[in-house]
């Protein structure tokens, strides 16, 4: 799956609203499932046929969704005919849901087949708006403006609220939620890198421990903790924190520590002023 649209050309990253303040209509499926119009939480049933069409539409590439795939994943059972005035109805259910906040234009449009969300009328979706960020953090990262990446990387992180909701179990929808939630770890620990190397060691491990809650698996996030709680003068607890990766490792994984975490256990044991 590949959601929205807007690209990072060689001359730089174009504009973004990760707010939704110039959207007339803002999807949210990063946590929990929203629909707002106008600023307005607009009230669609949970696991409803409506938020289901929107969640697929909100994931789809560029030219939209094919009928038969919607039908699949959201009427699996239904006979084809049923199925297809099912999808009219909700199409239009969302229409009327939405279309004064778009100035009388769809908010869903149908073209050879394919559905896709009115983006050229409002319609803006928190994953694209995500990953716009995100892609706009890297390419000033690669160009050394190191500064502008963690302003975006925050940014971006604002708006991951929580993991895909879709609720779909299909494979591409679980590939999508770990490629998301991959970027999102991705950016927390540029966030953390740059705060660490900023002197900023309260932030910096308030970064590394929001990834960790995510994974607390990732032995470069538990080392940026230990580095920082040695800057910040806490030895033992960097020399305490070693034995939590230690017990995490072996549960989750049954494995042991990097060689780097261990190496930096014993600069941390023998010198701290090196670290």
């Amino acid at each position: 799956m590949q959601s929205d649209q807007a690209t990072i050309g060689r001359d730089g990253p174009g504009p973004v609203d990760d707010a939704g303040t110039h959207h007339p209509v803002w999807l949210g499926l990063l946590g929990s499932f929203r629909l707002l119009r106008n600023g307005q939480r607009v009230s669609v049933r949970s696991g409803g046929k409506t938020e289901a069409l929107l969640a697929q539409l909100g994931l789809a590439r560029p030219q939209g969704v094919a009928r038969q795939v919607l039908l699949r994943a959201i009427w699996p059972e239904s006979e084809e005919s049923l199925a297809r005035n099912a999808l009219n109805n909700v199409v239009l259910t969302t229409r009327g849901l939405l279309g004064e906040a778009l100035g009388g234009a769809t908010a869903v449009i149908q073209t050879a087949g394919y559905y896709r969300l009115n983006h050229e009328a409002g319609v803006a979706v928190d994953v694209s708006q995500f990953e716009i960020l995100a892609a706009q953090s890297d390419w000033y990262a690669r160009t050394g403006d190191l500064t502008r990446a963690a302003s975006l990387a925050e940014r971006a992180i604002h708006l991951y609220r929580g993991d895909l909701t879709s609720r779909g179990a299909e494979a591409g929808v679980i590939l999508e939620r770990d490629r998301l939630r991959a970027t999102c770890l991705a950016l927390l620990m540029r966030l953390a890198d740059y705060a660490f190397y900023s002197g900023e060691f309260g932030m910096c491990l308030s970064y590394a421990l929001q990834l960790l809650a995510y994974d607390p698996c990732r032995e470069d996030a538990h080392r940026q903790v230990m580095r920082c709680h040695v800057r910040r003068g806490e030895r033992s607890q960097a020399l305490r924190h070693y034995r939590t990766v230690q017990t995490i490792l072996r549960a989750e994984l049954d494995v042991e520590p990097e060689l780097a975490t261990t190496m930096l256990y014993e600069q941390i044991r023998l010198d701290p002023g090196a670290v």
